[in-house]
């Protein structure tokens, strides 16, 4: 709700757009988009993409505030994404089927389903590292990490494997690939393919979720799942739940994995920093340990250069709210049915200090001023948060505890950023 000291509070900054075809345009096209309107106008101002009027938010304050503030705001996506979602998804509820939907949900990532899948995400670390050690010519790793993310969610959570796996890998490429993007199915266009894609998933999913008692993946977990009014969710409500989970595990983890291995590449002496940690630990971890081995009190190293990497390339811009009723955000009133995005990247560097440099040690010595929040915020946080942790763990340790990788020279190392910021050429590397 608004303040009582309504003179103090300062009017919402707005860019004037008004169809918002150009805003959309830049904001699509401009990694750098909310950054260069936050230093025109502070931060918190409103614009307009295609007619919907967005506020976006950046610094601790504004996030705070948005985030103690629960019941006067609800959670909202680009169309493109509710479409490609589906109206069953929790991402595209609020209130009480939202959270019935993300109790079934959740149980796929609990610390024992974790524990669970663990030696399986070890095995296929360790086949990585062994491609890699055998290849001939360098690979593109990016794209095995694209693999390695989908094939964890794929096979340790949904009991996937072979020709299933790949094909469903195939379609699900298609499909994320549209998720933000404009909602027009024209014939040919990425947002088309998509929908089509879509319909191929779910009939698949429809198909792993009938096998789901035969003892592999962790769907079991699922079985007795009830929604808001105590009734066990129909099979159309989980395959659509399963869809997300397959983005909820996969998409954010892949980027988020490529774009740690882009910055120890890049930065050597970060490398050489870790590793002296690294080569203290054992490798593989004992699985009933695997969820523990390498968190932030038996790696600390590791889990700040884990948090740098999200500070600096967040695996997705931000995260959104609409507001139910008018609010204060960082002393700016916002008011009622407006969508509010917080844009981590640009949140991640505002604050005083090196916040444009990949310093890791920053968070080993309280030098980090930015809110970390690469899984979004409140009751809404991506489940799939604790899997992609141990992932992304396990694999740092698992190839440089046994592997000393070299970038390809000459490639571009830039990222693109839709849906999630991936290296342009794939990280070609080779082992030394």
């Amino acid at each position: 709700m608004a303040s009582s000291d309504d003179a103090k509070l300062r009017p919402l900054p707005n860019t004037a757009a008004l169809s918002g075809v150009l805003e959309a345009f830049a904001f699509f096209r401009d990694p750098a988009f909310a950054q260069k309107r936050f230093e025109r106008h502070g931060n918190v101002f409103e614009t307009s993409l295609l007619g919907q009027p967005m506020v976006f938010i950046q610094g601790g304050q504004a996030i705070r505030d948005l985030l103690a503030q629960p019941n006067a705001v609800e959670g909202w996506w680009p169309e493109s994404v509710r479409q490609l979602l589906g109206s069953h998804s929790l991402a595209n509820r609020n209130g009480a089927s939202h959270r019935a939907r993300r109790r079934v949900i959740g149980q796929l990532f609990s610390a024992s389903a974790l524990q669970r899948y663990s030696a399986g995400i070890i095995s296929m670390v360790q086949d990585l590292a062994d491609e890699l050690q055998a290849a001939k010519t360098a690979l593109p790793l990016a794209e095995r990490m694209r693999r390695f993310a989908f094939s964890v969610i794929a096979t340790t959570v949904l009991g996937l494997e072979g020709t299933d796996r790949d094909e469903l890998f195939v379609d699900f490429e298609i499909w994320t690939r549209a998720l933000f993007s404009i909602p027009i199915a024209l014939p040919g266009s990425s947002f088309a393919k998509a929908l089509k894609a879509r319909e191929r998933l779910l009939k698949r999913l429809q198909k792993v979720l009938l096998k789901a008692s035969n003892g592999k993946g962790g769907l079991d977990l699922l079985a007795g799942g009830l929604d808001e009014a105590g009734l066990p969710l129909t099979d159309e409500d989980v395959v659509e739940q399963l869809l997300l989970l397959l983005f909820a595990g996969y998409e954010t983890t892949a980027s988020s994995l490529s774009c740690l291995m882009r910055e120890l590449l890049l930065n050597p002496q970060v490398e050489t920093w870790l590793r002296e940690e690294i080569d203290g630990l054992d490798w593989p971890p004992a699985p009933e340990q695997a969820t523990t081995a390498y968190d932030q009190v038996n790696a600390p190293k590791l889990d700040a250069v884990v948090s740098e990497v999200m500070r600096l390339t967040p695996a997705v811009g931000g995260f959104f709210r609409r507001t139910k009723c008018a609010l204060v955000i960082d002393g700016v009133e916002v008011p009622k049915n407006r969508v509010v995005q917080v844009a981590l990247a640009a949140s991640n560097r505002h604050g005083a200090g090196d916040l444009e440099a990949f310093r890791p040690q920053r968070h080993l010595d309280d030098g980090c001023s930015a809110t970390l929040l690469p899984f979004g915020g409140g009751e809404r946080v991506c489940l799939g948060k604790p899997l992609a942790e141990l992932e992304i763990r396990l694999m740092v340790v698992g190839l440089f505890h046994q592997l000393r990788l070299h970038l390809i020279p000459d490639q571009d190392l830039t990222l693109q950023m839709l849906p999630s910021p991936t290296p342009r050429d794939g990280l070609l590397t080779k082992v030394l």
